[in-house]
Protein backbone atom coordinates (compact mmCIF):
# COMPACT_ATOMS: atom_id res chain seq x y z
CA UNK A 1 0.00 0.00 0.00
CA UNK A 2 1.35 3.43 -1.12
CA UNK A 3 2.12 5.93 2.17
CA UNK A 4 -0.37 8.46 2.83
CA UNK A 5 0.00 11.98 0.78
CA UNK A 6 0.82 13.62 4.27
CA UNK A 7 1.63 17.47 2.87
CA UNK A 8 0.23 19.59 0.44
CA UNK A 9 2.24 21.71 -1.94
CA UNK A 10 3.30 24.90 -1.27
CA UNK A 11 2.49 27.45 -3.88
CA UNK A 12 5.33 30.00 -5.16
CA UNK A 13 5.48 33.24 -7.22
CA UNK A 14 4.69 32.25 -10.68
CA UNK A 15 6.94 34.91 -13.50
CA UNK A 16 5.23 36.33 -15.95
CA UNK A 17 5.01 34.60 -19.45
CA UNK A 18 4.01 35.94 -22.86
CA UNK A 19 0.30 34.57 -23.58
CA UNK A 20 0.41 33.29 -19.79
CA UNK A 21 -2.60 36.13 -19.20
CA UNK A 22 -4.77 34.97 -21.95
CA UNK A 23 -7.97 33.40 -20.69
CA UNK A 24 -7.48 30.10 -22.28
CA UNK A 25 -4.59 28.27 -21.78
CA UNK A 26 -5.72 25.70 -24.51
CA UNK A 27 -7.57 26.38 -27.50
CA UNK A 28 -8.68 24.22 -30.28
CA UNK A 29 -10.77 25.03 -33.70
CA UNK A 30 -11.57 22.26 -35.93
CA UNK A 31 -8.24 19.58 -35.10
CA UNK A 32 -8.15 17.47 -38.06
CA UNK A 33 -5.43 14.72 -37.81
CA UNK A 34 -5.33 12.05 -41.16
CA UNK A 35 -3.09 9.28 -41.83
CA UNK A 36 -3.69 8.50 -45.51
CA UNK A 37 -7.64 7.49 -45.72
CA UNK A 38 -7.80 7.59 -42.03
CA UNK A 39 -9.11 10.48 -39.65
CA UNK A 40 -8.13 9.79 -36.46
CA UNK A 41 -9.25 13.50 -35.33
CA UNK A 42 -12.26 14.98 -36.76
CA UNK A 43 -12.69 18.31 -36.73
CA UNK A 44 -12.78 18.95 -32.54
CA UNK A 45 -12.91 22.00 -31.15
CA UNK A 46 -12.32 23.26 -27.13
CA UNK A 47 -11.30 25.13 -24.87
CA UNK A 48 -9.46 24.97 -21.53
CA UNK A 49 -9.48 28.23 -18.99
CA UNK A 50 -6.49 28.71 -17.03
CA UNK A 51 -6.67 26.95 -13.60
CA UNK A 52 -9.96 24.77 -14.64
CA UNK A 53 -9.24 20.98 -15.11
CA UNK A 54 -10.75 18.97 -18.21
CA UNK A 55 -11.56 15.87 -18.55
CA UNK A 56 -10.99 14.33 -22.26
CA UNK A 57 -12.82 11.16 -22.31
CA UNK A 58 -13.53 8.41 -24.67
CA UNK A 59 -13.22 5.03 -25.72
CA UNK A 60 -9.62 3.39 -26.77
CA UNK A 61 -9.03 4.21 -30.65
CA UNK A 62 -11.57 7.59 -30.15
CA UNK A 63 -8.59 10.09 -30.96
CA UNK A 64 -7.29 11.10 -27.17
CA UNK A 65 -3.73 10.13 -27.38
CA UNK A 66 -3.47 11.85 -31.03
CA UNK A 67 -5.06 14.99 -29.44
CA UNK A 68 -3.50 15.48 -26.71
CA UNK A 69 0.08 14.53 -28.72
CA UNK A 70 -0.67 17.43 -30.68
CA UNK A 71 -1.14 19.74 -27.61
CA UNK A 72 1.97 18.85 -26.36
CA UNK A 73 4.49 19.10 -29.17
CA UNK A 74 4.82 15.51 -30.11
CA UNK A 75 2.71 15.66 -33.55
CA UNK A 76 1.90 17.63 -36.38
CA UNK A 77 -1.53 18.20 -36.97
CA UNK A 78 -3.48 18.25 -40.82
CA UNK A 79 -5.63 21.00 -40.13
CA UNK A 80 -7.07 23.37 -37.82
CA UNK A 81 -6.05 26.18 -35.22
CA UNK A 82 -4.28 25.09 -31.89
CA UNK A 83 -3.17 27.62 -29.26
CA UNK A 84 -1.79 26.39 -25.86
CA UNK A 85 -0.48 28.47 -23.44
CA UNK A 86 -0.34 31.39 -26.25
CA UNK A 87 1.76 29.74 -28.22
CA UNK A 88 1.15 27.41 -31.62
CA UNK A 89 2.52 23.69 -30.27
CA UNK A 90 3.54 23.03 -33.85
CA UNK A 91 6.64 25.12 -32.82
CA UNK A 92 7.58 24.61 -29.28
CA UNK A 93 10.46 26.46 -27.52
CA UNK A 94 12.33 25.44 -24.82
CA UNK A 95 10.88 27.95 -22.88
CA UNK A 96 7.35 26.87 -23.92
CA UNK A 97 8.56 23.16 -23.01
CA UNK A 98 9.44 24.09 -19.47
CA UNK A 99 6.17 25.35 -18.97
CA UNK A 100 4.13 22.08 -19.48
CA UNK A 101 4.00 18.66 -17.22
CA UNK A 102 3.73 15.31 -18.66
CA UNK A 103 2.35 12.10 -17.23
CA UNK A 104 2.52 9.52 -19.66
CA UNK A 105 0.61 6.28 -18.72
CA UNK A 106 3.91 4.43 -18.55
CA UNK A 107 7.22 6.37 -18.23
CA UNK A 108 9.53 3.45 -18.14
CA UNK A 109 11.85 5.42 -15.52
CA UNK A 110 13.17 2.03 -14.27
CA UNK A 111 16.94 2.90 -13.97
CA UNK A 112 19.27 2.61 -10.70
CA UNK A 113 18.93 6.32 -9.94
CA UNK A 114 17.24 6.78 -6.72
CA UNK A 115 13.42 8.52 -6.19
CA UNK A 116 15.65 11.80 -5.23
CA UNK A 117 18.21 11.40 -7.00
CA UNK A 118 15.61 11.39 -10.00
CA UNK A 119 13.89 14.33 -8.82
CA UNK A 120 17.03 16.27 -8.31
CA UNK A 121 18.25 15.89 -11.45
CA UNK A 122 14.98 17.20 -13.05
CA UNK A 123 14.58 19.63 -10.96
CA UNK A 124 18.16 21.06 -12.23
CA UNK A 125 16.44 21.55 -15.73
CA UNK A 126 13.75 23.95 -14.86
CA UNK A 127 14.01 27.35 -14.05
CA UNK A 128 11.66 27.07 -10.95
CA UNK A 129 11.07 23.74 -9.50
CA UNK A 130 9.79 22.61 -6.57
CA UNK A 131 11.94 21.74 -3.67
CA UNK A 132 12.19 18.25 -4.23
CA UNK A 133 12.12 17.11 -0.17
CA UNK A 134 8.59 18.89 -0.36
CA UNK A 135 7.67 17.00 -3.63
CA UNK A 136 8.76 13.54 -2.39
CA UNK A 137 6.31 14.00 1.03
CA UNK A 138 3.78 15.32 -1.35
CA UNK A 139 3.39 12.46 -3.25
CA UNK A 140 3.70 10.28 -0.30
CA UNK A 141 7.66 8.69 -0.92
CA UNK A 142 9.65 9.47 1.96
CA UNK A 143 10.13 6.02 3.13
CA UNK A 144 11.50 5.64 -0.40
CA UNK A 145 13.59 8.69 -1.56
CA UNK A 146 17.03 6.52 -1.28
CA UNK A 147 15.23 3.71 -2.83
CA UNK A 148 16.25 2.82 -6.79
CA UNK A 149 13.19 3.76 -8.55
CA UNK A 150 13.56 -0.11 -10.48
CA UNK A 151 13.03 -1.43 -7.05
CA UNK A 152 9.80 0.48 -6.60
CA UNK A 153 6.43 -1.52 -6.61
CA UNK A 154 4.43 -0.49 -9.86
CA UNK A 155 1.86 2.19 -7.47
CA UNK A 156 5.17 3.67 -6.12
CA UNK A 157 6.58 4.16 -9.52
CA UNK A 158 3.70 5.72 -11.03
CA UNK A 159 3.54 8.31 -7.63
CA UNK A 160 7.37 9.13 -8.72
CA UNK A 161 6.20 9.63 -12.86
CA UNK A 162 3.38 12.13 -11.20
CA UNK A 163 6.74 13.71 -8.76
CA UNK A 164 8.53 14.10 -12.08
CA UNK A 165 5.94 16.07 -14.00
CA UNK A 166 4.83 18.68 -11.29
CA UNK A 167 8.68 18.83 -10.50
CA UNK A 168 8.89 21.64 -13.02
CA UNK A 169 5.72 24.07 -11.20
CA UNK A 170 4.08 23.33 -14.99
CA UNK A 171 1.69 25.72 -15.69
CA UNK A 172 -0.09 23.36 -17.87
CA UNK A 173 -0.38 19.56 -16.84
CA UNK A 174 -0.99 16.93 -18.80
CA UNK A 175 -2.04 13.65 -16.76
CA UNK A 176 -2.51 10.32 -19.10
CA UNK A 177 -4.03 7.65 -16.71
CA UNK A 178 -2.62 8.73 -13.68
CA UNK A 179 -3.81 6.13 -11.20
CA UNK A 180 -4.15 2.95 -13.52
CA UNK A 181 -2.35 0.30 -11.07
CA UNK A 182 -3.57 1.87 -7.99
CA UNK A 183 -5.78 0.60 -5.14
CA UNK A 184 -8.96 2.73 -4.13
CA UNK A 185 -7.52 4.30 -0.67
CA UNK A 186 -4.08 5.06 -3.13
CA UNK A 187 -6.68 6.36 -6.05
CA UNK A 188 -7.87 8.62 -3.60
CA UNK A 189 -4.93 10.29 -1.86
CA UNK A 190 -3.95 10.66 -5.22
CA UNK A 191 -6.68 12.83 -5.72
CA UNK A 192 -5.75 15.04 -2.73
CA UNK A 193 -2.43 15.97 -4.26
CA UNK A 194 -4.19 16.78 -7.52
CA UNK A 195 -6.66 18.97 -5.65
CA UNK A 196 -3.45 20.82 -4.15
CA UNK A 197 -2.41 21.48 -7.61
CA UNK A 198 -5.66 22.50 -8.78
CA UNK A 199 -5.27 25.51 -5.73
CA UNK A 200 -2.27 26.49 -6.86
CA UNK A 201 -3.85 27.39 -9.70
CA UNK A 202 -2.78 24.68 -12.43
CA UNK A 203 -4.26 24.03 -16.09
CA UNK A 204 -4.65 20.08 -16.01
CA UNK A 205 -5.99 18.38 -18.70
CA UNK A 206 -6.85 14.73 -17.85
CA UNK A 207 -7.39 11.44 -19.71
CA UNK A 208 -9.14 8.98 -17.27
CA UNK A 209 -10.81 4.87 -17.82
CA UNK A 210 -12.20 6.22 -14.60
CA UNK A 211 -15.68 7.78 -14.97
CA UNK A 212 -15.61 8.62 -10.86
CA UNK A 213 -12.16 9.99 -11.28
CA UNK A 214 -13.67 12.34 -13.62
CA UNK A 215 -16.51 13.58 -12.04
CA UNK A 216 -14.14 13.81 -8.35
CA UNK A 217 -11.21 16.35 -10.30
CA UNK A 218 -12.71 18.00 -13.26
CA UNK A 219 -15.17 20.61 -13.53
CA UNK A 220 -15.39 20.11 -17.43
CA UNK A 221 -15.71 16.89 -19.97
CA UNK A 222 -14.86 16.58 -23.31
CA UNK A 223 -15.86 12.95 -24.59
CA UNK A 224 -14.63 12.04 -28.02
CA UNK A 225 -15.61 9.11 -30.04
CA UNK A 226 -14.26 8.11 -33.42
CA UNK A 227 -12.44 10.92 -33.78
CA UNK A 228 -14.98 13.62 -33.15
CA UNK A 229 -16.41 15.15 -30.32
CA UNK A 230 -19.55 14.32 -29.15
CA UNK A 231 -19.77 15.96 -26.08
CA UNK A 232 -18.68 18.84 -24.34
CA UNK A 233 -19.52 21.05 -21.04
CA UNK A 234 -20.01 20.86 -17.50
CA UNK A 235 -19.69 17.63 -15.64
CA UNK A 236 -23.62 18.00 -14.45
CA UNK A 237 -24.74 19.11 -17.77
CA UNK A 238 -23.58 16.81 -20.04
CA UNK A 239 -26.06 14.63 -21.96
CA UNK A 240 -28.88 16.74 -21.20
CA UNK A 241 -31.65 17.52 -18.40
CA UNK A 242 -33.38 14.16 -20.07
CA UNK A 243 -30.08 12.23 -19.12
CA UNK A 244 -30.39 12.84 -15.36
CA UNK A 245 -34.17 12.04 -14.88
CA UNK A 246 -33.96 9.20 -12.21
CA UNK A 247 -35.51 5.98 -12.95
CA UNK A 248 -37.82 3.72 -11.11
CA UNK A 249 -37.06 -0.21 -11.74
CA UNK A 250 -39.08 -2.97 -10.23
CA UNK A 251 -40.72 -6.53 -10.84
CA UNK A 252 -44.13 -7.08 -11.54
CA UNK A 253 -45.05 -10.83 -12.79
CA UNK A 254 -41.73 -12.17 -13.15
CA UNK A 255 -41.33 -8.99 -15.67
CA UNK A 256 -38.75 -6.25 -14.95
CA UNK A 257 -40.06 -2.82 -15.55
CA UNK A 258 -38.67 0.28 -15.19
CA UNK A 259 -39.98 3.92 -15.94
CA UNK A 260 -38.19 7.48 -15.98
CA UNK A 261 -39.95 10.07 -13.76
CA UNK A 262 -38.77 13.68 -12.36
CA UNK A 263 -41.04 12.21 -9.48
CA UNK A 264 -39.44 8.55 -8.73
CA UNK A 265 -41.34 9.04 -5.11
CA UNK A 266 -44.28 9.84 -6.27
CA UNK A 267 -44.13 6.98 -8.47
CA UNK A 268 -43.31 4.42 -6.30
CA UNK A 269 -46.37 5.44 -3.87
CA UNK A 270 -48.69 5.19 -6.97
CA UNK A 271 -46.98 1.63 -7.33
CA UNK A 272 -47.41 0.70 -3.83
CA UNK A 273 -51.45 2.13 -3.62
CA UNK A 274 -51.85 -0.24 -6.97
CA UNK A 275 -50.08 -3.20 -4.61
CA UNK A 276 -52.64 -3.32 -2.04
CA UNK A 277 -49.93 -0.93 -0.15
CA UNK A 278 -47.04 -3.62 -0.31
CA UNK A 279 -43.83 -3.03 -1.66
CA UNK A 280 -43.45 -3.92 -5.35
CA UNK A 281 -40.60 -6.66 -5.98
CA UNK A 282 -37.12 -5.63 -6.14
CA UNK A 283 -37.87 -1.84 -6.22
CA UNK A 284 -35.09 0.68 -6.90
CA UNK A 285 -34.52 4.50 -7.59
CA UNK A 286 -31.43 4.86 -9.67
CA UNK A 287 -30.13 8.30 -10.86
CA UNK A 288 -27.43 8.12 -13.83
CA UNK A 289 -24.05 8.78 -13.32
CA UNK A 290 -21.76 9.78 -15.54
CA UNK A 291 -20.07 6.70 -16.32
CA UNK A 292 -24.15 5.76 -17.39
CA UNK A 293 -24.37 9.18 -19.46
CA UNK A 294 -21.09 8.68 -20.81
CA UNK A 295 -21.55 4.84 -21.61
CA UNK A 296 -25.46 5.72 -23.33
CA UNK A 297 -23.25 8.64 -26.01
CA UNK A 298 -20.36 6.09 -26.88
CA UNK A 299 -23.04 3.39 -27.77
CA UNK A 300 -25.23 6.12 -29.72
CA UNK A 301 -22.02 7.23 -31.54
CA UNK A 302 -20.70 3.59 -32.42
CA UNK A 303 -24.62 2.53 -33.21
CA UNK A 304 -24.71 5.68 -36.17
CA UNK A 305 -21.59 4.85 -36.84
CA UNK A 306 -22.14 1.22 -38.04
CA UNK A 307 -25.23 2.07 -39.30
CA UNK A 308 -23.90 5.12 -41.49
CA UNK A 309 -21.30 2.13 -42.70
CA UNK A 310 -24.12 -0.07 -43.84
CA UNK A 311 -23.64 -2.66 -40.69
CA UNK A 312 -27.15 -5.08 -40.99
CA UNK A 313 -27.05 -4.85 -37.30
CA UNK A 314 -26.32 -0.85 -37.20
CA UNK A 315 -30.10 0.12 -36.98
CA UNK A 316 -30.53 -2.24 -33.89
CA UNK A 317 -27.94 -0.56 -32.02
CA UNK A 318 -29.15 2.42 -32.22
CA UNK A 319 -32.25 1.52 -31.16
CA UNK A 320 -31.12 0.03 -28.26
CA UNK A 321 -28.35 2.77 -26.73
CA UNK A 322 -30.55 5.76 -28.08
CA UNK A 323 -31.98 6.78 -24.58
CA UNK A 324 -30.66 5.81 -21.61
CA UNK A 325 -33.87 4.16 -20.42
CA UNK A 326 -34.13 1.60 -23.36
CA UNK A 327 -31.54 -0.18 -21.52
CA UNK A 328 -34.02 -2.85 -20.24
CA UNK A 329 -36.27 -4.95 -21.68
CA UNK A 330 -39.66 -3.17 -20.33
CA UNK A 331 -39.55 0.62 -20.53
CA UNK A 332 -42.94 2.47 -19.88
CA UNK A 333 -43.40 6.28 -19.84
CA UNK A 334 -44.26 7.96 -16.15
CA UNK A 335 -47.62 6.77 -16.21
CA UNK A 336 -48.08 3.63 -18.33
CA UNK A 337 -48.65 0.98 -15.85
CA UNK A 338 -49.78 2.33 -12.95
CA UNK A 339 -53.38 3.23 -11.80
CA UNK A 340 -53.78 6.94 -11.22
Amino acid sequence: MLAPVRRRLSPAPRERHDGFMTEHVVQVTDLHKRYGDFTAVDGVSFEIARGETLALLGPNGAGKSTTIEILEGYRDRTAGEVSVLGSDPGHPTLAWKARLGIVLQSSGETGTATVREQLTHFAGLYPNPRDVDELIAAVGLEAKARTQIRRLSGGQQRRVDVALGIVGRPDLLFLDEPTTGFDPEARRQFWELIRSLQDEGTTILLTTHYLDEAAQLASRVAVVAGGRLVEYGAIDAIGGEAARVPIVRWGENGERKEVRTSEPATHVARLVAANDGLEPEAVEIVRPSLEDIYLELVERVAAERAAAEGDPSGADAATASAPLAASSPKVTTENEGVPA
